[in-house]
């Protein structure tokens, strides 16, 4: 009696343990992207000597996947600064510029760089807009870039 109860037990542990580890290998993982692909939007500020560019990346893996950039320009290139960038997927499947209602939202990449943060990614949106934001603190001020709905 006492060894069945052994044996339960072990068998018990075991499967909570195979459970725990199912449940944590399905957890989804953020899409592989990267700053490269078809460029479908790129917005360098400030305008006159630009310091920071937002750039929007697309190709066709996974749906459609778009990623987002904000690259160091000119005296910032090479230069320490607090640099982010997130981009999010919209409901909109057409206009340009616009606002953007989101459906997915990749995690935002905001700390401290010399060349670029980024990149961040969403996918599904083959037949949706997207938009990004990327900011930079530069000599005292924060810079910032908005999209709008792109790449629809």
């Amino acid at each position: 009696m006492n060894l069945t109860r052994k044996v339960l037990a072990s068998v018990a542990a075991l499967t909570t343990s195979f459970a725990t580890v199912q449940v944590i290998t399905e957890v989804p993982s953020e899409a592989a992207v990267s700053c490269s692909g078809t460029i479908t939007y790129r917005q360098a500020v400030p305008v006159g000597n630009p310091v920071l560019e937002l750039v929007i990346y697309y190709n066709s893996t996974n749906g459609g996947t778009n990623s987002a950039c904000a690259n160091h320009l000119g005296a910032a290139y090479g230069k320490p600064a607090r640099t982010s960038v997130r981009i999010e997927r919209c409901t909109q499947t057409s206009g340009k510029g616009g606002p953007c209602t989101h459906t997915a939202q990749s995690s935002t990449d905001n700390d401290i760089y010399s060349y670029y943060a980024g990149p961040r990614g969403v996918t599904g949106t083959a037949n949706n807009c997207v938009a990004a934001y990327a900011e930079m603190d530069w000599n005292g001020t924060t810079l910032y870039s908005w999209s709008g709905t792109q790449g629809c």
